[in-house]
């Protein structure tokens, strides 16, 4: 035993508390210590897993954002040049019709023109004939009558009737 003053401690007491308490930490460790770390590591491993995947997750999403505003790029420049493509061929089909609308029309004014030369000519001629055979028929008659010269004029009125008559 020793004595320090008021404090006794007795060395074999101290010995057997001492290997106790060696054990009892020993026991912790084993069966405490190591389940609880190994828990903590596999939780720590656990979490560092999850991180690493939401920052790939992350960099896959950003990447499929950037991919995504590409094709939709893509997709408005398609549109606006199929836009563009569109009122182009619009106006080459306007055009195309306004070209043969007015063809059509030269030909349907150039047809009528010539239609109505050829029904001109056709009238000047019949106007020729029937000029013709009224000279012929005033003539005759004159030469079957020796008139005055008021029976004349009578008689020019009456064929310039007749004549107004018939055309």
């Amino acid at each position: 035993m020793i004595s320090l003053g008021s404090l006794h401690l007795e060395l074999g007491t101290m010995l057997v508390q001492l290997i106790a308490f060696l054990i009892l930490l020993w026991l912790v460790r084993v069966f405490a210590m190591k389940p609880a770390m190994k828990i903590m590591n596999d939780r720590q491993a656990y979490i560092e897993n999850q991180i690493s995947s939401a920052e790939q997750t992350r960099d896959e999403a950003y990447r499929l954002v950037e991919e995504q505003k590409k094709i939709l790029a893509d997709a408005k420049k398609e549109a606006y040049d199929l836009i563009e493509s569109a009122k182009a061929q619009k106006e080459r089909e306007a055009s195309e019709i306004l070209k043969a609308a007015q063809q059509r029309a030269e030909r349907i004014i150039q047809e009528a023109t010539a239609e109505i030369e050829n029904e001109k000519v056709k009238a000047i001629a019949e106007l020729r004939d029937q000029v013709g055979n009224l000279s012929v028929m005033l003539a005759s008659k004159i030469l079957e009558k020796e008139l005055n010269a008021a029976q004349q004029q009578k008689m020019i009125d009456d064929f310039l009737k007749q004549v107004e008559g018939q055309l």
